[in-house]
């Protein structure tokens, strides 16, 4: 994995981050080896665009008080995160509060460790750049990803509905500190 750069993510970066972004997500949640969860295409298409598309990319690395990190190879990306001022619907949520938005690695490079070395980055910047606790949004099904927060020092703290157009995921809310 020497050959792999973490970095940060830059504008010029957005046009690719968006196609792995979206491929990710439907590797993740939508395809057969994946948690093949049956989304409406009128729901799963403008959410992949909404959240996915280049514009939406090119907001969150331009966001204030936000880090978006990459794993490249030879100019593959690989891997990436986002964290940013949280926006978990949680009553004990502040401003100055930091959220791990997003956390994915391509199908191909899974199993090179990019996805632990992004979550302590991750964390470690989300703890200098918090005045409170970490949050972390992940869905009720993934209970790969609930398990490696948990070891991370994540306990449930709440539940709610995520959008994806129409259709409602069931997440849980996760809290460190």
């Amino acid at each position: 994995m020497t050959d792999v750069l973490i970095r940060p993510a830059r504008l010029e970066d957005a046009d690719a981050l968006a196609e792995l972004g979206r491929r990710t997500f439907l590797d993740t949640f939508v395809a057969e080896d994946g948690f093949a969860i049956p989304y409406p295409e009128a729901d799963l298409l403008p959410y992949l665009d909404d959240s996915f598309g280049p514009a939406a990319v090119r907001r969150r690395i331009e966001e204030d008080r936000s880090g978006y990190w990459l794993a490249e190879r030879d100019g593959v990306f690989l891997a990436y995160a986002n964290a940013g001022p949280n926006g978990l619907p949680h009553p004990d949520a502040r401003d100055g509060d930091q959220e791990l938005r997003r956390i994915y690695v391509d199908k191909a490079a899974q199993g090179l460790g990019l996805g632990t070395k992004l979550l302590a980055l991750s964390l470690d910047w989300m703890e200098t750049h918090s005045t409170g606790p970490l949050w972390i949004g992940v869905w009720s099904g993934n209970l790969k990803a609930q398990k490696l927060y948990a070891g991370n020092g994540f306990t449930k703290a709440g539940e709610y509905e995520y959008p994806v157009g129409a259709w409602r995921d069931h997440e849980f809310i996760l809290r460190r500190g």
